[in-house]
């Protein structure tokens, strides 16, 4: 038995409650271990010597190197104690917090059993329950729609449609996200991402310069209250994109600090390596290597009162219903407890996302997001429908493997995306194959989270990187591929079975075929994806039914899925 990998961690990712008196417990093992059966021992903490019980664990999720073994329990008494049996070819084994050994003295078992002492309930993540069925659709205003054709339009440098550069202006606004919400509901979809709306001078706006006024070129603080008022009544979300990592040079506190240096009340606002900031000399902290964008110091109790402020006040003014962070895993981990403190308390269900490209399990243990964008799902795509790096076992192993870096109730609300503003565009990625997009979109919304359009994959919109990912909405019906967006539509509509929002999940692979299942309570969804080069034979029972598939007729055909549901009983 390899010891060396075996692992649990109490009140972690391995331990977790996720009701008052239900707790999730995992333990980690060598793949190569897999005959071993494993037990969990466990009973309350005051009667571990004398009253326990003993119930079969069994392997949920399997990546590469190792398998997962998982265990829910309905607890009466929340004061748990606990160790695990594993018994490996005849042989009895107990891991407790002395690691493996070969006998355990349950007697004295209060020095070294594992534990969840209490289940307090404000420990509790809880999942923003609107993100269970939500279908987000993420909009980079300025290449969207235009709607207002009265405003200044002198600032516009570019006709609809044209190749985008860093700096051009097309001329979308929030007038013209309100007009097309009908269109955006007729997707399926039930949630609004969009990119920063507030002033500044770029066309992306994520150098802000004022964070309560909506920047000129978008409309006015009307008109986004309007948009998330009409959303509403259409049973729709509004999401907006918080920078709170840096702000625009134009920012008024940072030209206070440029005019009087130390001498300014904002000097401790930004970090700087002198007197005064020197923009050419750069002694200044700021995003990337842009001095236009100085970085905010989210150590400062200043800069923290003012950044939730404005987190807070477009709460209460337009009502939005969630926000995303940018750069969020520069911004310190103390301003983010409590910007989920303040916000919660205004509005408990606004969900609160992160923009952490990487494994973000310090900010997702319940006291700071909710969830984050998740690239990794992205880069797994990437690597098997675009790059063709991984079989089918492999892609596998990879998306159970990201699903173990989280709690449950942070995977049920993870914002999972093909594609987004600062990547190259999905559909160029799989070198316009609308057969493998599919395919991707399929496991997009059967996988647990949100899933997240990014606006034009629908039309099959192309587009490298930042800013050919920008390009501008194509408006012209003509041009639209009816199929590809008759597809998008009927995997939206999935999205409100409960299986989808509740459902547990296992991901395996079968005959070279990636599969995925979610189950709840008698039901079953079961995704197959077909990328080898030959067809696969799915063999389908009475009662299973296909409720959504793309090159598929008697076989499942190259880069084809295929989505069945079934209900016993």
């Amino acid at each position: 038995m390899n010891q060396y990998a075996i692992l649990h961690i109490p009140d972690s990712r391995y331990c977790f409650a996720c009701g008052e008196k239900e707790l999730v417990l995992r333990l980690r093992m060598a793949k190569e271990d897999e005959q071993a059966e494993v037990s969990l021992i466990y009973a309350c903490k005051y009667d571990f010597s004398l009253k326990r019980r003993q119930e079969k664990m069994k392997i949920c999720y399997s990546d590469r190197l190792f398998h997962y073994y998982e265990i829910r329990l309905q607890l009466e008494d929340v004061r748990l104690a606990y160790v695990f049996q594993i018994e490996e070819k005849g042989k009895i084994y107990f891991y407790s917090e002395d690691g493996v050994t070969e006998t355990y003295h349950f007697e004295e078992g209060f020095y070294n059993f594992f534990q969840m002492p209490y289940i307090n309930t404000n420990d509790i993540m809880e999942v923003v329950e609107w993100m269970r069925s939500a279908v987000f659709y993420q909009i980079f205003v300025d290449r969207f729609c235009q709607g207002d054709f009265e405003k200044d339009t002198g600032y516009i440098t570019m006709q609809w449609g044209e190749t985008p550069t860093p700096k051009n202006f097309a001329g979308g606004d929030i007038k013209g996200i309100t007009e097309k919400l009908d269109y955006i509901k007729s997707l399926g979809v039930n949630a609004i991402y969009l990119t920063p709306v507030f002033e500044s001078l770029s066309n992306h706006k994520y150098d802000i310069s004022n964070y309560k006024k909506i920047d000129p070129q978008f409309g006015t603080i009307e008109d986004i209250k309007e948009l998330v008022l009409k959303a509403h009544k259409k049973g729709m979300r509004i999401v907006l994109d918080a920078v709170f990592n840096h702000c625009s040079m134009e920012m008024a506190e940072f030209q206070d600090v440029l005019e009087k240096g130390k001498q300014s009340p904002y000097y401790n606002w930004f970090i700087i390596d002198g007197e005064f900031p020197d923009t050419e000399k750069m002694n200044y902290e700021c995003f990337a290597a842009c001095n236009y964008m100085p970085k905010l110091n989210t150590a400062d109790k200043g800069v923290q009162d003012f950044l939730i402020d404005i987190a807070l006040f477009w709460i209460r003014e337009a009502d939005i219903d969630g926000w995303r962070l940018d750069v969020s895993d520069e911004v310190s981990h103390e301003f983010w407890r409590r910007f989920r403190r303040e916000v919660k308390a205004e509005k408990r269900d606004c969900v609160i996302i992160g923009e952490n490209w990487h494994d973000a399990y310090p900010y997702l243990m319940g006291d700071q997001y909710d969830s984050i964008m998740n690239y990794a799902f992205t880069k797994a795509c990437l690597d098997y429908f675009a790059r063709e790096k991984f079989s089918a076992k492999e892609m596998a192993e990879k998306l159970s493997s990201n699903l173990m870096r989280n709690m449950e109730q942070v995977n049920f609300m993870m914002m999972n995306l093909l594609d987004s503003h600062d990547t190259h565009r999905f559909f160029s990625e799989v070198s316009k194959n609308k057969d493998k997009l599919l395919s991707a979109l399929a496991l997009e919304f059967i996988f647990p989270g949100a899933p997240c359009i990014y606006y034009g994959t629908e039309i099959c919109t192309e587009g490298g990187y930042d800013p050919d990912s920008r390009r501008c909405f194509d408006w012209e019906e003509a041009n639209w591929d009816m199929e590809v967006m008759g597809i998008v539509k009927e995997l939206t509509a999935l999205r409100d079975n409960p299986v989808l929002q509740y459902g547990s999940v296992h991901i395996f692979d079968e005959d070279e075929m990636l599969c995925v299942e979610r189950i709840w309570q008698k039901r079953k969804i079961s995704l197959w994806i077909n990328l080898s080069q030959k067809e696969r034979h799915i063999r389908l029972a009475e009662s299973q039914m296909v409720t959504c598939s793309h090159m598929y007729e008697k076989n499942l055909q190259n880069n084809g899925f295929l989505i069945v549901e079934e209900q016993e009983g």
